[in-house]
């Protein structure tokens, strides 16, 4: 079995480090990762296990190579770069979305009709430039035929996921699955971010009244959209992120405050810019998440300036 990561980073270059156990994997990362991994291999410790791994690393790929699956980790403002960089070998390949936010299964579909939509709510930290700790773990990763449905192709990868000692379930309703991990992330990660405090401060009550009313707009936009959550209402998940999803990630810091303190471009339009451009379109009123992704704009354009 022959798989690929493309847009390495701390999240992709753990999954490639499994996957080397049980595949032949090359990772796709940007050089300084790619430089100190093959001087001094790729480190992980945490909750996947510590070891080192002898990771084969590349800063590219010869586009006549043929791969089984292709996994696409990069940040989703560069999904759509680097399906144009690497399209023919999308188009060979099955291809996995392991990312944030709603959409970027949709600008994978324009390269390969073979598409699987992943869910991962697990905590990557860097540690080095190469070494990463799995700080956290809210569940096991959700793989799907994208956007429903589930056949051999997604139950041959889930098995070999697993043998690779990654928690994972197959799931024939993944858009549900992204839809729900994606409003976790619209709760948590900006207002994290902006406050610079990790999740476990946001029970605070004045916090934690904007997360009701993220959590609220939410729901509205995907009945608008319909998408069926997990969840009968807002207020049954908000018990849940409350009594299960936030005690099991609640020392961990967003990735959007490591993106804005190194001014680097947010995943914002995936997550709260994507639900108020949803919502807009349906006349769905979604003031909240709409500030939310102004205010995270505002410091993004502070960084740059």
């Amino acid at each position: 079995m022959r798989i690929a990561v493309l847009g390495a980073g701390a999240v992709g270059l753990s999954i490639a480090a499994r996957l080397s156990r049980v595949a032949d994997v090359v990772a796709v990362t940007r050089e300084r990762y790619a430089a100190a991994i093959r001087q001094e291999g790729f480190h992980m410790t945490g909750r996947w296990g510590d070891g080192v791994y002898d990771l084969v690393v590349s800063t590219s790929l010869d586009l006549d190579e043929e791969f089984d699956h292709v996994f696409v980790t990069a940040k989703s403002v560069d999904t759509a770069a680097v399906c144009r960089e690497f399209a023919p070998v999308l188009g060979r390949s099955e291809v996995v979305s392991l990312q944030n936010g709603i959409g970027n299964e949709e600008i994978i579909a324009e390269y390969t009709d073979r598409v699987i939509g992943g869910m991962i709510i697990t905590g990557f930290e860097w540690r080095s430039t190469n070494a990463v700790h799995v700080s956290v773990e809210g569940g096991p990763m959700k793989l799907g035929r994208f956007p429903g449905g589930m056949d051999p192709g997604v139950d041959a990868l889930v098995d070999l996921v697993r043998k690779a000692g990654i928690p994972v379930e197959g799931t024939a309703s993944i858009r549900t699955e992204i839809w729900g991990k994606t409003m976790y992330n619209c709760a948590l990660n900006p207002l994290g971010a902006l406050m610079n405090v990790p999740y476990g401060r946001l029970t605070e009550p004045h916090a934690w009244a904007i997360i009701e009313a993220i959590v609220t707009e939410v729901y509205a936009v995907a009945c608008a959209e319909g998408v069926a959550l997990a969840w009968p209402d807002p207020a049954s998940y908000l018990a849940f992120l409350a009594s299960m999803q936030l005690p099991s990630t609640a020392s961990h810091h967003s990735s959007m405050l490591q993106d804005l303190a190194r001014g680097r471009p947010t995943e914002i339009d995936f997550l709260n810019g994507a639900i108020t451009a949803i919502g807009t379109r349906h006349g769905v009123p979604v003031p909240v998440n709409a500030c939310i992704a102004h205010l995270v704009r505002f410091r993004e354009s502070l960084a740059g300036g």
